[in-house]
Formats: structure tokens, sequence, C-alpha cells
């Protein structure tokens, strides 16, 4: 009895597998189609030079916005996609290899990489999947290498593998290999100290909201923005910048007050704001 009881649990597991595998394929085939279509069949084929000439313009674009260095962004578009060549980028436009999140409501194109059928984001065209790159980068867990220079791409090399963003121990080396072989850095601007805290504190805001609101039992009721004479209740949308404005002190001089070396706040955190 038990030994056809699992016979009949392997029998179910398989046949769930192998519908699941036929909708992924009927899924994969209707992308497909929909970029035959789109483009007549008539595929982009890149090199290297022609590819980094094809989208260094909205990598720039992308940097002056939120700060993330176009040779960064080059380097990893051309690292994640094969050189805009791969089946993923080819038809899915995914020159990133970004997965579907739980957030994610477009449409998915499935193949195997740390799991198997895992789901790609599709986009309709590559500049979609360029500008979702600099989205994607916008959360709590990237958020120190806002506060890096724009032309800092060793930094951020470095520091998207220590926040995850990829498994390969060499992966800093292969972005920064591949930057100074095309001297990308090229198209990486510096920017000054007033240009830099504004950017820093628009996009710390943005970060700042995309972090999902605390449970109510983990939330402060109705918790005063100042309380004990020096410190403040950082609120929903608070910067390291707007809170330095709003008590006449720098950035620097907040983060000393309270033993910070980056910027990360969160609801609720008390801050000292008076020397």
């Amino acid at each position: 009895m038990n030994r056809l009881l699992v016979l009949l649990s392997l029998m179910l597991i398989f046949s769930s597998c192998a519908s699941k595998k036929k909708v992924f394929q009927k899924e994969n085939k209707q992308v497909e189609k929909a970029a035959e279509k789109r483009t007549d069949g008539n595929f982009s084929t890149y090199t290297t030079s022609s590819y980094i000439s094809k989208f260094k313009t909205i990598a720039i674009t992308e940097m002056n916005k939120y700060g993330i260095p176009a040779s960064i962004t080059l380097s990893q578009a051309l690292l994640e996609s094969g050189i805009g060549n791969s089946d993923l980028a080819k038809y899915a436009n995914n020159h990133f290899g970004i997965k579907c999140t739980s957030d994610w409501k477009g449409k998915g194109y499935y193949k195997d990489d740390d799991q198997k059928d895992d789901c790609f984001r599709v986009y309709n065209n590559p500049e979609e999947s360029f500008k979702d790159h600099s989205e994607f980068l916008k959360r709590k867990r990237y958020a120190a290498l806002f506060e890096l220079d724009k032309d800092d791409y060793e930094g951020w090399a470095i520091g998207l593998k220590a926040a995850g963003y990829a498994t390969n121990p060499k992966y800093p080396d292969l972005l920064i290999n591949i930057i100074e072989k095309y001297n990308l850095q090229q198209y990486d601007r510096k920017e000054g100290e007033v240009e830099k805290i504004k950017r820093e504190d628009r996009v710390l805001s943005d970060i700042n909201n995309n972090i999902p609101k605390e449970k109510v039992k983990d939330k402060t009721t109705d918790a005063p923005p100042i309380i004990a004479g020096n410190k403040y209740v950082v609120q929903q949308g608070d910067t390291l910048y707007n809170i330095s404005k709003r008590f006449g002190l720098t950035v620097d001089e907040l983060k000393g007050l309270n033993n910070m070396s980056v910027a990360d706040i969160r609801v609720g955190q008390e801050l000292i704001v008076k020397k």
C-alpha cells in the first residue's frame, strides 16, 4: 500500500513538472513570436564596438539621473547580455539578466539559471531594460553605492558583489576588466559636492519610499518627531540630507553625531540632531 502511494505521488510530481514545462515553453514561444514580428525577423547583431555606440547614451542618461556610473551600466550589460546577442536580449530585450520578482507585472521568459526554468523579465525594447536596471538598484541593499562618486566604477564593481548582485567571486574583476579594456570610464562624469548631495538626497529618498512599510505592530505608534530635546524620529520619506537641512547641520555633521558611516536610515530610528 505504501509503495503504491509513493508511486502515485511520484507520478503526480512528474505530471505537474511536465505540465509547468509545457506552460513555460508556450510562453517562451509567444515572446519569441512577438519579437520576430516586431523586428520582421531581422534581429540586431552586435560587436562590442557597435553595442557600446548604441547604448552609451542611455547609460549616460541613467548615470546623470541616479549616479550609477555609465561604465558600470555598460559593462554589466555587455557581460550579462553576451554583447546583446543572447536569446534573453534578442527575444526578451533583457540586457541585465534581471529576473521576475513578486512585484513584476510584465511577461516572463523562462530559462535555466540558478534554478531550472527561472523567470526573466521581458521588455518592449532594450531601453526599457536599461531604465529598469536603474530602478532595480534603487533598493535598500544597494543604498550605500549611491553615496559613491558617480565616476567611482571600482567602488561600484566591488559594492555590487558585496551587496549580493552576483554570486561569482570574480564579478568585480570581470566588470573592471571590461571597463578598462574598452575605456568605458570615458563616459563617466564627475559631480560637484552640492550636485552630489542633491542627487543622493533624491535617490536615497526614493529608496526609502521603496522599502515596504513596516508592520503596524513593529511601528512606533504616533511617535513625536522630536524627543528628549536633541533627538529626531525618522519619518517615511526622510533622508539624511533633508533632516540635516531641517536642523541646520551638514550631512557629515549629522553622520558624526550618530557615528554613521553610510546614509542608511529606517523609519522609527532615533537620530541625535543637536550638538
